[in-house]
């Protein structure tokens, strides 16, 4: 069986994962989504912030994350987060960025997204997650297999959409599981029609 690209990502009402400058403090970091959510997807925080929360990181269903330069970069400079996830293989797509020191165990790639994802998914192992960005997420919505949406009850009015600039090309999903909770988040999967 092929392996699955999963995008699991919050965003907001108004379709943003990340405020203009990648801001993503409005996001909701504590209610009572959270523990179902992460029983749901374990291993998906910064191995790091995983320990320091108590967080199991075992059992995820990925093993792989893929993220573009500006979501890797999230960590750098003030928190010097070059190797987020460790406990993942992590793939990073940039063409015009070198590596910063401290990140081995890091793959900085500036090959074809498509054809990487295409490679990884023939490969044996469990999922593969795109935890960001948009733009990325437009260059690889053919080869999305399910979407994970944190849908935090904000509008941010501005800033990176959940699928960067596409061509007019509708796509249809299928609904497999809609939870809202008391915290207002609701947590939507689909997967493709």
């Amino acid at each position: 069986m092929m392996r699955e690209l999963t995008y699991y990502v919050a965003v907001s009402l108004d379709g943003y994962i990340a405020g203009p400058d990648g801001e993503f403090d409005a996001f909701l970091a504590e209610g009572d989504h959270m523990q179902p959510i992460w029983a749901r997807y374990g291993g998906t925080a910064p191995t790091d912030l995983a320990a320091a929360a108590g967080l199991p990181i075992v059992d995820s269903p990925f093993d792989t994350v893929l993220m573009g330069w500006n979501t890797y970069a999230v960590g750098l400079p003030d928190h010097h987060l070059t190797n987020p996830y460790r406990h993942l293989r992590q793939v990073v797509f940039t063409r015009s960025h070198e590596a910063p020191s401290g990140s081995e165990g890091v793959d900085f790639t500036g090959s074809d997204p498509v054809e990487t994802v295409r490679a990884l998914k023939r490969e044996d192992g469990k999922g593969i997650w795109l935890c960001g960005g948009g733009a990325l997420a437009a260059v690889l919505v053919d080869e999305i297999d399910r979407l994970a949406l944190k849908v935090n009850p904000v509008m941010l009015g501005a800033g990176i959409p959940l699928f960067g600039e596409r061509t007019y090309a509708p796509l249809s999903w299928r609904s497999t599981s809609t939870q809202t909770f008391r915290s207002g988040v609701t947590f939507a999967e689909y997967e493709r029609a």
